[in-house]
């Protein structure tokens, strides 16, 4: 049985999506299967992951609009063992289409619970919103990992996400736990990163991913190809921080993920 993992955060260029492409991919080299279901009607991560999203049939948006089996929207990437449910613009109304469905925040579990028992980890990753997908993505997920950009208006918003998530645990998702926050875009010459990693390690403690992204253009020339950075550069600074943080995830789900 998998695990859902949600990549959340209402700030938009915190490093989600290269994350999910590249935790997703990480995994993947670990020999762990892992399924990306791309919520971002942007579909970076899609596109991130060598998909052609003009071409594509078969979306989440059909999955949760059109009541579609979420088997006939699995893409395989170039990647063994790493999958994707892609993204389409028209996710962009999908919010507005669900409003009137019953049990609309719930569509998106219905879609990826049948799919738990063919992959170890489904990660999905969130458009920088609260709106009725994330809402969707967090009532889905078992746990949410939290991408926090060292600068300084890091916490900024931090709050909100928190206050979301604790509504969400107490009226849609008792279960839904804080997989972590992952500090990304990290520059250990700047004291002002070393000071962002101490406050938010302060209150949150061992929910503090060990791992941290460091700063590295390698990351972002990967994307524009359409490759994980674990592809593109494998001694990369970007490609061995997913490599470690993929350990870890793995590490803290050992007696749940073979």
């Amino acid at each position: 049985m998998g695990k859902i993992i949600a990549l959340a955060n209402q700030k938009g260029g915190v490093g989600k999506t290269t994350t999910a492409i590249n935790l997703a991919a990480s995994l993947a080299v670990l020999e762990k299967n892992v399924l990306v279901v791309d919520a971002d009607p942007q579909a970076n991560a899609s596109s991130g992951l060598g998909i052609d999203i003009r071409n594509v049939a078969h979306s989440i948006y059909e999955c949760l609009v059109n009541d579609e089996n979420p088997r006939e929207a699995i893409t395989h990437t170039e990647m063994e063992r790493l999958d994707v449910i892609p993204s389409h613009i028209d996710l962009v109304g999908a919010e507005i289409e669900m409003l009137n469905m019953e049990n609309r925040e719930r569509i998106l579990k219905q879609v990826l619970v049948p799919l738990k028992d063919l992959y170890d980890f489904i990660l999905i990753d969130c458009s920088p919103s609260l709106g009725l997908i994330t809402v969707n993505a967090l009532t889905a997920a078992d746990s949410v990992i939290i991408p926090v950009q060292c600068e300084y208006f890091a916490l900024e918003g931090i709050s909100k996400l928190l206050n979301t998530i604790k509504i969400i645990k107490s009226k849609l998702n008792p279960a839904l736990e804080i997989e972590g926050f992952l500090l990304t875009m990290y520059d250990s010459r700047l004291r002002l990163a070393n000071q962002i990693y101490e406050e938010v390690k302060r209150p949150f403690r061992d929910l503090v991913f060990t791992t941290v992204i460091q700063r590295n253009v390698k990351l972002s020339e990967a994307s524009s190809y359409g490759k994980p950075v674990v592809l593109y550069d494998a001694d990369s600074k970007g490609a061995l921080n997913y490599i470690q943080l993929a350990q870890e995830v793995i590490e803290k789900n050992k007696g749940l993920i073979n």
